[in-house]
């Protein structure tokens, strides 16, 4: 259901791009698109700041007259998302490329972003005022309505149902309301998941809130310790995320986990290992399936997993290494993007040159080309082969980090189906439930009478 805002930009385009296209925001500006400009705030404001002072005659940067409005640089969309809808980043951006080709043709200057950092996902569009052809893009009522239509039908290509306008005048909770209230669950659970993570290897509570720190949270020491997430408006007490969060608690699990290191040799007969033994022999005497027990125990004994502590700590671990590869992942591949948006400029401006004559709308695309490639230091031939060598490298370095992130990924899916059946078994009814599901498969299937 998703709702479109706009706003006219009359002068500060280049704040607003720098805006859009935060890291912060788009996921270290994985979540960015253009068209006819690079996905860059500099390179974008000079690619419109051409095109706008080409066709309109006036300047880009000029300050707004001390009476009325001024003229419109750049209009900016915003196409908002009901959190109901539950649809994933990827899908919020992939509508949003839609809709962006759909809606303002292959002439215009767009940079689309998508935002995570608040409560719902959005897409930031900001479009020149004027397309590469000359051609004006007027913002007022009636393409508001059309811009409306095909923001609608870009999200039922994906499933996603449009904005109810029959519901439009009903009694809703204002955004930051309902905000407020979702924070109060939803931040507590992500200090939880960082703590969990850092408590794999930091050395003292001290430590642990130090790394905190560097992440971007607030922490308050004193008789309690509180801390705050970035953008979170209140505090939160340590304690009141869980008996196991308390300065205490922390202080245990740290003492814990380093004494329990290499003090039980892997000959050793476990309890975790012992609880799924003993599973599996009463289920082979039941006929029960023992398959996936027997993977899951397989793998206990290939890492020597000793207690489900020890498994959680390494749960815990891993998704912590997986945020660390995937962030790196996400900037290696926005320069790579950025790099190709590059080289595809570079090859059609070389191109270009190579031609005894040009129309007016290449030779401009000739002249916004030579500026951004000027900006990046590419100025011949020999620079642009250098560019795709740069790619090529960039390319392979992020090869392992991918690895790595599959190979964590992989670890964390075993992990944590051996935690989850070792709390079904935990719970003393495993074996009948296992017993029943099969009984249920091997019954005869019987059509109704007629």
């Amino acid at each position: 259901m998703p709702f479109i805002k706009c706003i006219s930009v009359r002068s500060t385009v280049k704040r607003s791009l720098s805006y859009i296209l935060n890291s912060e925001k788009t996921d270290d500006l994985l979540y960015t698109a253009s068209l006819n400009c690079l996905t860059d705030p500099e390179c974008a404001y000079l690619n419109m700041k051409m095109v706008y002072k080409q066709f309109s005659g006036r300047k880009f940067n000029e300050p707004p007259p001390k009476q009325g409005k001024g003229h419109i640089k750049a209009i900016h969309y915003i196409q908002s998302f009901d959190p109901k809808d539950n649809i994933t980043p990827e899908t919020a951006f992939e509508i949003g490329k839609l809709f962006i080709t759909k809606a303002f043709g292959k002439n215009a200057q767009v940079v689309l972003a998508t935002h995570l950092d608040r409560g719902h996902l959005h897409n930031h569009i900001i479009i020149n005022s004027y397309g590469i052809d000359g051609n004006k893009f007027y913002a007022n009522k009636e393409t508001l309505n059309k811009i409306k239509e095909i923001s609608d039908r870009a999200s039922l290509t994906y499933g996603v149902q449009p904005y109810d306008k029959s519901k439009a005048k009903r009694s809703t909770i204002a955004y930051n309301e309902w905000q407020n209230e979702q924070c109060g669950t939803s931040w507590k659970q992500k200090i939880r998941d960082e703590i969990d993570g850092l408590m794999t290897w930091v050395k003292n509570v001290d430590e642990l809130l130090a790394e905190l720190e560097i992440l971007g949270y607030t922490v308050k020491r004193g008789k309690y310790i509180s801390v705050k997430a970035p953008y979170q408006k209140r505090f939160v007490r340590l304690q009141t995320l869980g008996a196991d969060y308390t300065a205490e608690s922390l202080l245990s699990r740290i003492l814990w986990r380093d004494v329990g290191l290499g003090t039980i040799s892997p000959c050793t007969n476990s309890p975790l290992r012992n609880s799924y033994n003993f599973v599996i022999d009463r289920e082979e005497s039941n006929g029960a399936d023992v398959y996936k027990l027997s993977v899951l125990l397989s793998i206990i004994n290939r890492d020597n997993l000793r207690s489900i502590g020890e498994v959680e700590g390494k749960i815990n671990q891993l998704k912590y290494e997986l945020e660390k590869s995937r962030k790196a992942v996400n900037e290696m591949e926005t320069k790579c993007n950025l790099l190709r948006s590059l080289a595809a400029q570079a090859e059609e401006y070389f191109a270009l040159m190579d031609k005894p004559s040009l129309t007016a709308e290449k030779k401009l695309r000739a002249e916004m080309y030579r500026e951004t490639l000027s900006l990046q230091n590419i100025e011949s031939t020999s620079d642009y082969e250098y560019l795709k060598g740069v790619i090529i490298e960039t390319d392979q370095k992020v090869a392992p980090i991918k690895a790595h992130y599959n190979k964590c990924a992989a670890l964390l899916k075993e992990y944590s189906d051996i935690a989850i059946t070792y709390e079904e078994i935990s719970q003393g009814d495993y074996i009948s439930k296992l017993i029943e599901q099969q009984r249920k498969k091997d019954e005869p299937q019987t059509r109704p009478r007629r």
